[in-house]
């Protein structure tokens, strides 16, 4: 098994000094950040297909004159966004759109880059923490489903992607409501990514066919309750994705 690469700036000790008018004195090295931030993503849960999701590889569809500024747009306002925390006005971030927009990548992306700067993070697919957190109701699950539901709610960061992608029954309606409630009462950061819609985005929640039916498009507050969706929008600054190609298309072509 091959060594561990030593700094060379503080040759492992995690100190470099540095000379300021002719005065000596010792300085945290910078490789103490990066193997901080290298311990925080390994401790963050994210699935392997975003492992290394990051806004420098995040691929915009610069040959479409349409899609190009609206998904740039999308795109530096989410990097704005890690740049200035945690002096931002929302704490949170809310990604709505189709799928194959690009949402996940994007949000992964600003959790590596907010773990980057220090902050501890996890992130949990929807369904996932759903079943962790009704699977520590069982007397026989293990400590760690016990634990999800106050992790949810405790952690520095959370990131919840493609919430509300099950029907609502009441247990998952309260869950929710409580997880959001205690993460906006406290100014917690929270990245979330749905697919669902909303009227107040300016998406339409109806459909009127040829001969005059009208059908009904699930909305995100008919998954999560009015009282989780209110705390999303009040503790979130909302980014609507636009609609593209499908980002998974379009990565493949630039590999």
């Amino acid at each position: 098994m091959p060594a561990a690469e030593v700094c060379i700036e503080c040759h492992g000790t995690g100190w470099k000094i540095v000379e300021r008018e002719e005065v000596s004195g010792a300085v945290r090295c910078a490789c103490v950040a990066v193997e901080r931030a290298q311990g925080l993503e390994a401790d963050a849960r994210i699935p392997p297909l975003y492992a290394k999701a990051s806004f420098d590889n995040f691929v915009l569809p610069r040959d479409n004159p349409v899609e190009y500024p609206a998904m740039t747009k999308v795109f530096l306002d989410i990097r704005s966004y890690t740049r200035a925390f945690p002096a931002v006005k929302e704490p949170g971030l809310l990604l709505m759109g189709n799928t194959g927009t690009g949402k996940t990548h994007l949000a992964v992306a600003a959790l590596r880059a907010l773990m980057a700067k220090g902050h501890k993070g996890l992130y949990f697919d929807y369904q996932h923490l759903l079943d962790s957190i009704r699977s520590g109701y069982d007397p026989l699950s293990d400590s760690a489903d016990r634990e999800t539901y106050r992790v949810a709610m405790e952690c520095e960061i959370l990131l919840i992607d493609d919430l509300g992608n099950n029907r609502v029954k009441d247990w998952i309606e309260d869950t929710v409501t409580s997880i959001l409630t205690a993460r906006c009462n406290h100014r917690k950061a929270t990245i979330v990514t749905t697919n669902l819609i909303d009227a107040d985005t300016g998406d339409v929640t109806y459909e009127k066919s040829a001969d005059g039916k009208v059908s009904y498009k699930t909305t995100l507050t008919e998954r999560i309750g009015p009282r989780a969706r209110s705390r999303l929008f009040e503790m979130c600054r909302v980014i609507k994705m636009p609609i593209v190609e499908d980002y998974r298309v379009r990565k493949q072509g630039e590999n």
